[in-house]
């Protein structure tokens, strides 16, 4: 979820109206209830607050204009129009789209904000919002990126067009030296970070002005000449391209709402693109693309266990920023421009509860009292945890989260069967991007920190794995594994061996041992782990090429044991 930084007196000048002056700490975190926010920190001597907001749908609420917009409605009672999302405003200046972007980055918004004299703070928000929308609602830029720009600099109409990489140049911002594209993705860091997203591109997005001054290279880097923003400019330019035109104009929408609340004046402009897109060849924005939704107030009711009418429920959506009419048992909601997170009933009746506030509703006690009960695989792996304990091993407790490098290629399983794992979308960091597909890798990473540790090291970790499965409705599927190693500088077999045959003992299945060619064991010593007819794990010796890979200095010997099959298992 992200955490953003806001500074209180920022905070408190957009308040403005009834809830405008000093506010108090404990008042502030009553009030982020209404954005589902939790405050993580505060600093007296600058005023900066760290704000956890826990609703990832809400891409308005990442920043102190959002945040603030929010509780501001709350205490006026109702969403004070923007005027320049009406439909009757007419746009003078215009954003021309080449041919051939459909194939890369097909789409762009954009308007101007005059009239707001940025400051420290406000610039500092600009910034962060920019940051924090592109990197978690873009996916990392590769669905929206933002740029922002210094207006008066600017000559209409503004070109979005391809370009080869090595004939555009320009100095990037936080360079000194003119680059080209090539150059900008081959040395800058944002080219290194972002540059994949444009590879195998024999053209590139470039964003000028009518006398082929550079803006930027979208969505890599703007231009230091015109797009640095300054503290004291007056007159901005706001760009959003992507992939995905509703999610581009959202971002652009949010921002234009930002700007606003701090006093500029938004003026539209008009994108004019070669081909229709879903909302026509000429695109005027900032745009509203809400849509009412007719709701049964017997639906909003019966979800929240409670009688409340329709004229309550109106007003409960009203303080939280929808425009809603009532009809014969219904409302008709409408959320605002800077919103499209209104997928489901659901989403109204969730903003109807946090509007009035959780602690209106009255509880009520269940009418029925059952007991709880660990489940059966728990109390496998419960009674496979003292057994372990009573064989000198010693439990671990890791993270199910890793990088394909420990889990795969570490483990020399790279284009194996052994090594198809479950991968994170959108991963923020390579070390956290996939999820451990059996538990000798996390035993290992242990292990090659223990060397200073008197031998020898008996480890073992019972949990979660994830195992991939096409026939699975979310195709792979949780189950929990039994990890096991020994290490020191005679640690072979038969010992792990002897271990496995106790264990098994004690939890009242026989088993059996096939050989097999794995290829993190050494061949000739690792076997499958055979219950009822069914291949429930591996046994073995670590292949040497594998303690080198985690420069453990040692031989290992190993067992994993599938405990959520195991109990299903014959024998």
């Amino acid at each position: 979820m992200p955490t953003i930084s806001i500074f209180k007196d920022d905070f408190e000048a957009l308040l403005g109206g009834k809830a405008k002056g000093v506010v108090s700490i404990e008042q502030l975190e009553e009030w982020l209830t209404l954005v589902k926010g939790e405050l993580k920190g505060h600093n007296p001597e600058t005023g900066e607050l760290r704000v956890e907001l826990q609703d990832s749908n809400r891409p308005d609420l990442w920043c102190c204009e959002g945040i603030a917009r929010q509780i501001r409605i709350k205490q006026q009672g109702k969403l004070k129009p923007y005027a320049f999302f009406g439909n009757k405003r007419k746009s003078h200046q215009r954003l021309i789209v080449g041919q051939g972007l459909e194939e890369v980055r097909p789409y762009v918004a954009a308007c101007m904000a005059k009239g707001y004299r940025v400051t420290d703070q406000g610039l500092a928000q600009l910034i962060q919002t920019q940051e924090k929308l592109a990197d978690i609602f873009g996916h990392k830029r590769k669905t929206v990126s933002i740029g922002i720009y210094q207006l008066p600099k600017i000559v209409f109409p503004v070109v979005y067009e391809l370009v080869k990489p090595d004939e555009a140049r320009f100095t990037p911002l936080g360079m000194e030296t003119v680059m080209t594209l090539s150059e900008i993705l081959m040395v800058h860091p944002k080219g290194l970070e972002h540059g994949h997203i444009l590879a195998g591109q024999k053209l590139v997005p470039f964003l000028r002005d009518a006398q082929h001054q550079p803006l930027s290279f979208p969505p890599i880097i703007n231009s230091r000449e015109i797009g640095e923003v300054r503290v004291g400019d007056e007159e901005l330019f706001v760009e959003v391209t992507g992939t995905d035109l509703s999610m581009v104009m959202l971002t652009l929408n949010i921002f234009a709402a930002n700007l606003a609340d701090r006093g500029a004046d938004v003026e539209p402009i008009e994108v004019q693109y070669p081909r229709t897109t879903p909302l026509g060849k000429r695109v005027v924005a900032p745009r509203d693309l809400g849509r009412p939704r007719t709701i049964d107030i017997t639906t909003i009711e019966r979800a929240l266990g409670q009688e409340l009418g329709a004229k309550t429920v109106k007003q409960a959506l009203e303080v939280y920023g929808y425009d809603v009419s009532i009809g014969r048992g219904t409302v008709k909601a409408k959320l605002p421009p800077y919103r499209q997170d209104l997928m489901h009933a659901m989403d109204v009746v969730e903003d109807v509860a946090i509007s009035r506030g959780y602690g209106s509703f009255l509880p009520v006690m269940p009418a029925q009292f059952t007991v709880g009960g660990l489940s059966r695989i728990e109390q496998t792996s419960d009674r496979a945890r003292e057994l372990m304990v009573g064989m000198g091993f010693q439990e671990i407790i890791s993270n199910i989260l890793g990088s394909p490098e420990n889990y795969c290629s570490a483990m020399r399983l790279d284009g194996t069967e052994w090594g198809r794992m479950v991968e994170v979308d959108n991963a923020m960091a390579a070390t956290f991007s996939c999820l451990r597909q059996w538990m000798l890798p996390s035993l290992l990473r242990v292990e090659a920190a223990s060397s200073r540790a008197f031998y020898p090291h008996r480890l073992f970790e019972a949990g979660e794995v994830a195992i991939p499965d096409g026939f699975h409705e979310l195709g792979s599927r949780s189950e929990t594994v039994l990890g096991a190693v020994i290490a020191h500088a005679s640690a072979h077999f038969s010992e792990i061996h002897s271990c496995l045959d106790v264990l098994c003992y004690h939890l009242g299945k026989e088993y059996g041992l096939e050989p097999v060619q794995h290829p993190s064991f050494l061949e000739g010593r690792a076997g499958r782990i055979v219950v009822g007819g069914q291949s429930l794990g591996v046994i073995g010796e670590v292949h040497p090429e594998v303690l080198e890979r985690w420069q453990i200095a040692v031989p290992v010997v190993s067992f994993d044991l599938n405990l959520t099959q195991l109990i299903e298992a014959g024998g």
